[in-house]
């Protein structure tokens, strides 16, 4: 794990240059990056999960930065197919247990869902470059929220807005860890709706899933409990990357070369990551995930700006 982070910042700051890195790597076999890419996305999905973090929010600009044959085009095709069979994964297990909540999940969802598919059009419209430094902000600002933001167990919403009542958003759920069911409800649901369209638009323009977003607006915003928020954050990736993904899929942006040794390593890699859930140093994996995100950001940026 820390390896990887120590490979990626040799990658960055050698003076070894792009242009020389491209041509090698039109001469290397097929199968080398294929084995690369199961390689580098089996490590962050063990440091996804140890992070609390989306597979797709590494895997984007990491694989975006510093795989040179592939465009950022298929890069984000995968990143959302890799956050999609995630979620695929663990949503019906979240669902069975009640921790993901449908009537929650659903509305937020639809507006997510219809505004990633504009987003995933807009991202393969506008130039690679725009894309490019887009996406190098948005990670940045990803790790300005990972690290400033805070969560709350359980949130005082003294009273449900007339907007979730008239949905019935509200749930009860049973807490194992303090052996009590917990009554919950939510409000500021208007303001949540409209945080939503602009979630989609950056999950399906940059491939990224959501989660990263999702959590803190319905736990910091809207006061749905924290597992709550996060079960019903990763059951509704499963809705809206999907309709990204098709987009995608449409128009030619998804490689099988790409996309099966990225789904195929994370996936055995998040199995790895929650087996070493319990002896792992959250504060450490957070911070290594932070800085991974910081030097894969700035590379974006930097790659964008033409540098």
């Amino acid at each position: 794990m820390l390896g990887l982070a120590g490979l990626l910042i040799f990658m960055a700051t050698d003076g070894f240059a792009a242009e020389s890195a491209a041509t090698s790597a039109a001469t290397t076999p097929w199968w080398v990056w294929a084995a690369a890419l199961f390689v580098t996305s089996f490590l962050l999905g063990i440091v996804a999960v140890l992070g609390g973090v989306g597979g797709g929010v590494l895997f984007v600009p990491i694989v975006g930065g510093f795989f040179f044959p592939f465009h950022l085009d298929f890069v984000r095709g995968a990143g959302l197919l890799v956050a999609l069979a995630g979620a695929l994964a663990a949503g019906p297990g979240l669902l069975k247990s009640g921790m993901a909540n449908l009537r929650l999940a659903m509305p937020l969802a639809l507006i997510a869902s219809a505004s990633a598919i504009v987003g995933a059009m807009m991202g393969l419209a506008l130039p690679t470059n725009v894309v490019q430094t887009s996406l190098g902000a948005t990670i940045l600002g990803i790790v300005a929220l990972m690290w400033t933001a805070k969560k709350s167990e359980q949130p005082d919403v003294p009273k449900a807005d007339s907007l979730s009542s008239a949905l019935e958003i509200h749930g009860l759920y049973f807490d194992a860890a303090k052996n009590q069911e917990i009554d919950w409800k939510v409000h500021r649901t208007p303001i949540g709706l409209f945080m939503f369209i602009i979630i989609g638009i950056m999950a399906g323009m940059f491939g990224l899933g959501a989660g990263w977003a999702n959590v803190p607006v319905l736990n910091l915003l809207m006061g749905a409990p924290l597992k709550v928020s996060v079960a019903t954050s990763k059951f509704m990736l499963s809705i809206v990357d999907t309709s990204a993904a098709w987009v995608y899929l449409n128009k030619g942006a998804v490689l099988a070369l790409i996309a099966v040794p990225s789904i195929l390593g994370i996936m055995l890699g998040s199995l790895v990551g929650v087996r070493l859930l319990r002896k792992a140093n959250a504060s450490m994996v957070r911070k290594v995930v932070i800085g991974m995100l910081l030097l894969a950001g700035s590379r974006a940026l930097m790659k964008g700006l033409g540098f």
